[in-house]
């Protein structure tokens, strides 16, 4: 659960020593993974020039995790991820992310409950087929942002590929929050039928 404190500050010093200031300790890279596990809620400031860099510490972290074996990001995923630097949706991309993780971290108790009540392999396939689903509602809105709404990968035609200026796109956003919502009844569903 978070923490509804002020966040911890924590020093870099050119050393590469962190420390904590709530405690008054010097940290590792551990402590703070274990921080970030117990909900605690810190920024990493660089002690001489005062820069917040708590984005490259975290992403520091993750990257010691990987190293350990610990292979939470598959490489289809890092390879897509290098792939949206320096592109047109970059700006989105980050926002996407967050939204992703929250559901899953609001929903992972319920996907606890179903994975001890289902097995294994029948919940691992109801979480698959609710991402392709996820996955699909994304492509949708993705799509409303295009310079031609209309558009697709596997246009053929000129006229399939460049329609009218004013072409409205085919989905808006009360469908997306309608898609959205029904895919959180089939969620609770899930969750609810196996407890």
């Amino acid at each position: 659960m978070p923490s509804t404190t002020d966040p911890i500050t924590i020093k870099k010093y050119a050393n590469r020593r962190l420390y904590n200031t709530g405690t008054s300790t010097y940290v590792t890279l551990e402590d703070l993974a274990a921080m970030v596990k117990k909900g605690e809620d810190f920024h990493v400031v660089d002690a001489k020039s005062g820069d917040d860099i708590t984005h490259q510490v975290l992403t520091q972290i993750i990257f010691e995790q990987e190293n350990k074996g610990q292979n939470l990001l598959p490489i289809t995923f890092l390879r897509q991820l290098i792939r949206f630097y320096g592109d047109s949706i970059q700006s989105i991309v980050p926002k996407y992310l967050e939204l992703s993780m929250g559901a899953l971290t609001r929903d992972q108790d319920k996907m606890r409950a179903s994975l001890g009540a289902f097995g294994g392999a029948s919940f691992q396939s109801a979480v698959e087929e609710q991402m392709r689903t996820n996955v699909a509602i994304m492509e949708r809105a993705f799509r409303m942002f295009t310079a031609f709404p209309g558009q697709t990968e596997a246009a053929s035609t000129p006229e399939q590929a460049a329609p009218a200026r004013d072409e409205k796109p085919s989905i808006d956003l009360d469908e997306l929050r309608r898609e959205m919502a029904e895919m959180r009844a089939r969620l609770d569903k899930v969750a609810g039928s196996n407890s």
